[in-house]
């Protein structure tokens, strides 16, 4: 019996021993890749350790093997629960049988399908020797299993990463109004490209290398072995430096020695890479220079840099980081400035480059549309613009780098002799770009006749006609100095809004980040209060009617320069008009008509300004980060009773026909081109003086006039005498504090007040109003008599409120005596029963010194 069971146990050894034979087992990744990479048609049994590989096609593929007897057929049994590129088949109870060939999947079998899984063996077998034959090439497939599992989870992944945004932008969502408002843009800068670190390296050609002049011919080593200079700078290092930057071999029996030779002279410090990544560099510049012993250099790796230069062992000419984190901390010890190096992802979109160009008051004034055409020929964009006049003093501050140069003052003078243009050009690599289009600053005509400076040369001066950034730092400072940072108010109107996801890409393209935005319907009411200016005209009704059709989104943008950008991005009113002048601008690609004109625009800074604070409250923006923004409180109900002029300044994007012109001054048109007369001084800030228009400018005009003599008579009454000032300001401060104490009641009344000053005007100009509105109209007489008039009254009301206050103010100051004389009283009585207090308590201590002695005295006695 026990005979038998031994024969049976060595048969299925037998058995198990040929199918390990046929099967190779695959448990690791290592021993995965290692199949892979081999030759021939390779039938994989993937399968789980819970439930093992599939026992009823073993015999099969024996049987297959022993028929066919192909050298390139190969059997393997892997399990997925520790093969990491099998991992999306993990937990999978189902039979599955994977042909790989020349290491990529070539053909699979789902199921235990024994004649399917024969004959696609059969016919990968026979592709695979075709194949090496030469005579056609592999076909890689993919499995549709793994191929769904992976679309689901990425659906599963961009749903979660759309829920984090939608929570991200919850985190800017207010209320405002009754309103959602959000504040704040989470959109990334569509113009910006993805990118990827860069690998480095610091190196530092030491002192004893640097005195024996070798830098350039260890410079020139490095060039021939492909390394890129991505900085450099020439040292010394003080004592306290080189302990600091070698602080991890203070333990090291030579620190000290170090220290003294990497003080006694300066370094060449440098930041290298190398290739496309970098990813080579630190190994690569490490076997480049050799062991850190200058001895095993010799030994080990004599054309080694530490083996031809080095004389010590820690005077071995060179250093080099030893992992990426030293090369971080290196590079932030010798260039704190320098970010780290970076590569864009391919695929993703190109960063777009900034830098500021100037065309200089001589060459604008007999060059500008040529230099104009001449920049867009080179493939930049014209992302910023603006003519202005700069003062000398104005010169001097851009140029004051320059002062000591022996052209600064022709080159301020030049500079403030009339108009010039302000750019701020966008393209790849704009700077260098920009620069090479240039020139040189100097003999351009000799070194570079075909560059601009050589072309628009002056022969009169030796100052060059036209001036570019030299670095990208420089040109953000120089950017901001003429176009500083502001806002502007942007509203997408009812015929644009189905198109406003690519407006929005557009406003992002541009350069604007949207700061706050909330899409509303606005009612009847508001659209005609929007638009009250012109309530006479025949397109009234259909301009109110097309506002309130449908929802409109706002938006607050910020940019350098946003009123002026904004207006340059949506072009001319008249979207036919647009077409042909700016094909690119907003109206000419989603614009209908002169009334549904898909976008609006404030006209300058004070109109968005009034915009934004009706629109969205008080907003407060950081001059230096566009995005912060703090909404400040509710508006006022004196703000939300604020003349509706300040609002209808936006409605003169409509049409040509709605700007209504003023008389005797300057008005800016829709595309923001100074009419003819216009006076404008230009500030470098980019802080424009808001221009008032039409019927608005007349009637700031005419109030200044009827206002004039009322402030000259307050003026005549507080300089009557030095004590009527003084009572003046008093008064004003009483009041003032009268103000503050008066609580909600007050506050009440003076709205209630302004309500009805309101009101008053609105009915027929009554009252007060009504009297400056007459003597608006009035001769000028009439008029300066009523202002002279309340002058008289105003100063009499004024020394009447000085000689009340100064009452008031002798019984405080009574008020207050008395308080100090009870005081005093006080603290009078306070003292004396203090000293009666010390007294008792003297007495007391006297009297019982007195016991003592007593008591003493018998105690002798009786001794």
């Amino acid at each position: 019996m026990g005979a038998e069971e031994d024969k049976k146990k060595k048969a299925k050894m037998a058995r198990r021993k040929q199918e390990v034979q046929l099967q190779q087992e695959i448990e690791t990744t290592e021993e995965w890749e290692e199949m892979i990479a081999k030759e021939g048609l390779w039938v994989v049994d993937v399968y789980q350790e819970w439930c093992g590989p599939c026992a009823a096609m073993v015999g099969n593929f024996r049987r297959l093997k022993n028929e066919l007897g192909d050298e390139l057929l190969h059997f393997a049994a892997a399990k997925a629960d520790t093969v990491d590129p099998l991992d999306k088949y993990r937990g999978r109870c189902e039979p599955c049988f994977l042909l790989f060939a020349g290491g990529v999947l070539v053909g699979f079998v789902h199921g235990a399908n024994s004649p399917v899984i024969l004959r696609t063996i059969t016919e990968q077998l026979a592709a695979e020797h075709k194949v090496m034959d030469g005579s056609v090439e592999r076909k890689e497939v993919k499995d549709p299993l793994i191929s769904n599992l992976e679309e689901r989870e990425k659906a599963r992944y961009d749903e979660e990463e759309n829920e984090k945004e939608e929570e991200e932008d919850d985190d800017n969502v207010l209320d405002y109004r009754g309103e959602r408002c959000n504040y704040g843009d989470t959109l990334t800068m569509s113009s910006q490209q993805e990118e990827e670190k860069k690998g480095f390296t610091v190196a530092l050609i030491k002192p004893d290398a640097v005195r024996d002049g070798k830098v350039e011919e260890i410079l020139q080593q490095m060039s021939e072995a492909g390394i890129e200079i991505l900085a450099q700078e020439e040292r010394q290092l003080s004592e306290e430096e080189a302990r600091d930057f070698y602080s991890h071999l203070q333990e090291e029996d030579y620190f000290e020695d170090l220290v003294k030779f990497m003080s006694s002279g300066p370094s060449f410090a440098l930041v290298l890479t190398k290739g496309k990544k970098g990813d080579t560099i630190l190994h690569d510049w490490r076997d480049m220079i050799g062991p850190t012993s200058v001895e095993e250099a010799k030994d080990q790796a004599p054309d080694s840099l530490r083996a031809k230069y080095g004389s010590d062992k820690y005077m071995n000419a060179l250093h080099g980081s030893d992992s990426p984190d030293r090369a971080a901390r290196e590079m932030a010890f010798f260039f704190p400035d320098m970010s780290t190096p970076t590569i864009p992802i391919p695929g993703s979109r190109p960063q777009l480059q900034r830098t500021l160009a100037l065309i200089r008051p001589d060459a604008f004034n007999k060059s500008r549309d040529e230099i104009m055409e001449k920049i867009k020929e080179a493939g930049f964009k014209v992302a910023l613009q603006k003519e202005m006049t700069l003062t000398k003093e104005q010169a001097a501050e851009f140029y004051k780098e320059h002062t000591d140069e022996p052209y600064f003052e022709e080159l301020i003078t030049r500079m403030s002799s009339g108009p010039l243009m302000a750019l701020g050009l966008a393209r790849d690599d704009a700077v260098t770009a920009w620069r090479d289009v240039l020139g040189p600053t100097t003999n351009a005509k000799e070194e570079a006749p075909d560059s601009l400076r050589a072309q628009f040369s002056i022969e009169e001066t030796s100052i060059n006609q036209l001036h570019g950034s030299d670095s990208k730092e420089t040109a953000e400072k120089e950017i901001q100095y003429f176009f500083p940072m502001e806002q502007t108010v942007a509203a997408i109107k009812p015929d644009g809004i189905s198109t406003k996801e690519e407006i929005i890409d557009k406003i992002h393209e541009a350069g604007f980040r949207i700061a706050a935005r909330k899409e509303t319907t606005i009612t009847k009411e508001i659209a005609e209060e929007f638009y009250a200016e012109h309530k006479d005209k025949e397109y009234y009704d259909d301009l109110v009617n097309h506002m309130t059709s449908g929802p409109t989104m706002f938006m607050v943008l910020s940019r350098e320069g946003a009123v002026s950008g904004w207006r340059q991005v949506i072009g001319p009113t008249n979207p036919e008009e647009a077409k042909t002048e700016a094909p690119e601008s907003l109206r000419a690609q989603f614009g209908q008509s002169i009334l549904q004109n898909a976008v609006h625009g404030s006209s300058d800074a004070s109109h968005a300004k009034n915009s934004i604070e009706k629109v969205f409250g008080q907003l407060e923006f950081n001059p230096d980060d566009e995005d912060s923004q703090t909404l400040q409180s509710e508006p006022t109900k004196e703000q939300e009773e604020t003349a509706v002029e300040e609002t209808q300044a936006e409605a003169s994007d409509v049409a040509p026909e709605l700007r209504q012109e003023g008389t005797g001054g300057t008005a800016q048109g829709e595309d923001g081109e100074k009419k003819d007369g216009e006076d404008e001084a230009a500030k470098p800030e980019g802080e424009e003086a808001a221009k008032p228009e039409g019927e608005e400018a007349q009637a700031q005009s005419e109030q200044t006039e009827s206002e004039k003599p009322k402030d000259e008579g307050k003026a005549e009454a507080k300089g009557e005498s030095g004590e009527e000032a003084q009572a003046n300001q008093e008064t004003t401060e009483s009041q003032a504090k009268t103000d503050e104490e008066g609580g909600t009641e007050q506050k009440s009344e003076d709205r209630a007040a302004s309500v009805a000053k309101g009101e008053d005007k609105t009915n027929d100009n009554k009252g007060e109003d009504a009297k400056g509105e007459e003597a608006k109209e009035g001769d000028a007489k009439d008029g300066e008599s009523k202002g002279e008039d309340k002058a008289e009254e105003q100063k009499e009301e004024d020394a009447s409120k000085a000689t009340e206050e100064s009452e008031k103010k002798e019984e405080e100051t009574k008020d207050e005596t008395k308080k100090d004389e009870d005081t005093k009283e006080e603290d009078a009585k306070k003292d004396e029963e203090t000293k009666k207090d010390e007294e008792t308590k003297n007495d007391d201590e006297t009297k019982t010194e007195q016991k003592e002695e007593t008591k003493t005295e018998e105690q002798q006695a009786a001794s």
